[in-house]
């Protein structure tokens, strides 16, 4: 099991696999069992941006164990989230905004 981190311009934390585009991303959701998502929602112009990303993972059934949503565009979170949140299969959790500091480290740390 792997952890992503979808984002065109800051640093991945450790323990978690960058994708840089929207695309990089669901190819790691399609062939890869993936226990935390977090994703950006804004990654450049003319390119796939979060919520094609959430849309995606909706349509396909793509979820991940857990979904954070660290982007720092407030309409681009709450359109993401609530697309997520009112699809999601029985046990995802769904976050309206970014893992807390402790729960990254954690997370990082974890043999995934």
């Amino acid at each position: 099991m792997i952890h992503v981190y979808l984002d065109d311009w800051r640093a991945c934390p450790p323990g978690f696999a960058l994708a840089r585009n929207g695309e990089e991303c669901l190819m790691l959701l399609r062939e890869c069992k993936v226990g935390i998502l977090s994703l950006d929602y804004e990654l450049g112009p003319d390119v796939m941006n979060g919520g094609d990303v959430a849309a995606a993972i909706v349509r396909e059934q793509l979820y991940p164990e857990e979904i954070f949503l660290h982007t720092s565009s407030p309409s681009g979170r709450t359109r993401m989230y609530e697309m997520l949140y009112q699809h999601k299969p029985l046990g995802v959790k769904v976050h309206h905004g970014p893992m807390p500091a402790e729960y990254l480290k954690t997370a990082g740390n974890s043999e995934a």
